[in-house]
């Protein structure tokens, strides 16, 4: 366990970040186009149950000449369980359990908690809200803004607080209906991941 307030090694805050944009892309059920708005997003996310899923997920960095590409598997267990393996270009796996975030990589297994790293909650917590369909809970750390309708809709969401605002400048999920295909993160340094997800069970 990581003691003291040393900051997040890299690994950690590129696996919170990832690991928010696969939990934001969990399928839930279809809805009606009637009363499309976040209060009818929240409610349907709310329903997610236990689930397993394929990703693509490209990473924006600046220290590299292109994008990074990768691929996996990933796992969602309501309320705050979420399991992403990453099959290609290597092997890893990264799990959030609760406040605990582990990340296992070439044989080699770190844990940490999130209390003691606000800039890897700020993008773990923004999930749980989303999962949860706590409308009230994103609202305390997020401005949330709905556009489009239901069959072609984004939702952003902006952080409040300044130091939230200091590692993530705003996530984009998009998608239609209840069907979430699509979740961006743009980071305050100008970073930017992508994933896209499509759901293996039935």
């Amino acid at each position: 366990m990581t003691s003291g307030r040393r900051p997040a090694q890299p690994d950690f805050v590129r696996a919170a970040r990832s690991l928010v944009a696969a939990a934001l892309l969990a399928l839930a059920p279809w809805a009606s186009a009637a009363g499309w708005d976040v209060a009818t997003l929240m409610e349907l996310l709310s329903r997610n149950k236990p689930g397993r899923a394929t990703f693509n997920e490209t990473r924006h960095l600046a220290l590299l000449d292109r994008p990074l590409e990768l691929s996996g598997e990933l796992r969602f267990t309501p309320p705050n369980r979420l399991e992403k393996r990453t099959l290609a270009p290597g092997t890893d796996s990264m799990v959030v359990d609760g406040d605990v975030l582990t990340l296992e990589r070439a044989g080699r297994r770190h844990t940490l908690s999130l209390r003691e790293h606000p800039e890897i909650a700020v993008f773990i917590e923004s999930i749980r809200g989303t999962l949860a369909g706590d409308r009230a809970a994103l609202e305390r750390a997020y401005a949330l803004a709905l556009e489009g309708e239901a069959k072609r809709w984004n939702l952003v969401l902006k952080p409040l607080s300044p130091v939230a605002a200091g590692f993530v400048a705003r996530i984009e999920v998009s998608g239609r209906q209840a069907d979430i295909h699509r979740v961006e993160i743009f980071q305050a340094d100008g970073d930017r991941t992508l994933m896209m997800i499509r759901r293996t069970d039935p």
